[in-house]
């Protein structure tokens, strides 16, 4: 008779979460080691970078840093990013939250070839669409509404291709909340705006604070659109300026690493302060009817 092995139950829990775990210490290492060799090439010297990038500064060089910190373009191209990502978050929020009710709670004709063109949009990403894009704001401005290189037209272009996946996610939020409240809400006298404004807009606010997190990290770290659109370098982002430095600068490694360490720290400080909200905005329910 033929012996059959029987794996101990402990053993069937731990090597399943074994490899999860060494998954996970893969990826932290992939994605942490970059962001810690920055970090120390930014108060080093080149020349310590290049002998010793993974050593730690001993001691730390403050030049780079300080230079970055003193120069007025820094904190020009800081204004720029600050005043695109707030403009795009808050214009991408109030259209997709409008539309996304609009799609989820109302029934009118044509809703669906409407909610159809949406989800066309994400089959076109900004790398493909960008040229047509760039044609339509020159023929904008030739006709005396100027969106080449201003900031309104870089604001105006990331609020368009960020409008297809945020709509569908808050879709879906809206879709949640049940019909029993909005029939209640009619029978008290509200109106659709007095629905969407006073009760659905606060059941919504988790998937609202996950969009505008999720739309404020691309926006700040957009490169494309900044570039394609701004030619002057008084309206330069974050990371156009970035792309400019590395050329400019392309010898001194430290110096680049300050550079870009800087430019990082703003959208890593938010990310950290974010990140409960993009989790549980994307993750739980709206309502639980």
């Amino acid at each position: 008779m033929q012996r059959v092995l029987i794996t101990p139950k402990w053993m069937r829990k731990a090597v399943p979460r074994f490899f999860q775990y060494l998954i996970l210490i893969i990826a932290s290492i992939l994605i942490f080691v970059p962001i810690v060799i920055l970090m120390f090439g930014s108060v080093k010297t080149t020349g310590q970078m290049y002998s010793r990038p993974y050593d730690i500064p001993n001691p730390p060089q403050w030049d780079n840093i300080i230079n970055i910190l003193t120069t007025p373009a820094f904190w020009g191209m800081m204004k720029n990013s600050l005043i695109v990502m707030i403009s795009t978050t808050t214009g991408t929020v109030i259209i997709c939250a409008m539309v996304a009710f609009v799609l989820a709670r109302l029934e009118f004709r044509g809703k669906n070839f409407i909610f159809n063109l949406f989800t066309l949009g994400l089959m076109f990403p900004i790398n493909v669409a960008i040229l047509p894009v760039y044609f339509v704001l020159r023929q904008i401005t030739q006709m005396g509404i100027p969106l080449i290189n201003t900031l309104i037209g870089v604001i105006l272009v990331q609020i368009a291709f960020q409008l297809s996946g945020n709509i569908l996610i808050l879709k879906g939020f809206f879709t949640a909340v049940p019909t029993e409240l909005q029939d209640a809400a009619y029978i008290d006298g509200c109106n659709n705006f007095d629905f969407f404004w006073r009760i659905m807009l606060p059941l919504v606010k988790p998937s609202l604070a996950a969009v505008a997190a999720l739309v404020m990290i691309v926006s700040w770290n957009d490169l494309l659109v900044p570039l394609i659109v701004l030619n002057s370098n008084t309206l330069w982002t974050l990371p156009l300026g970035t792309m400019q430095f590395q050329g400019q600068y392309g010898q001194d490694l430290a110096l680049i690493s300050a550079f870009v360490m800087l430019s990082s720290i703003p959208t890593i400080v938010f990310y950290f302060f974010a990140e409960k909200q993009i989790v549980a905005g994307l993750t739980a329910g709206a309502v639980k009817g």
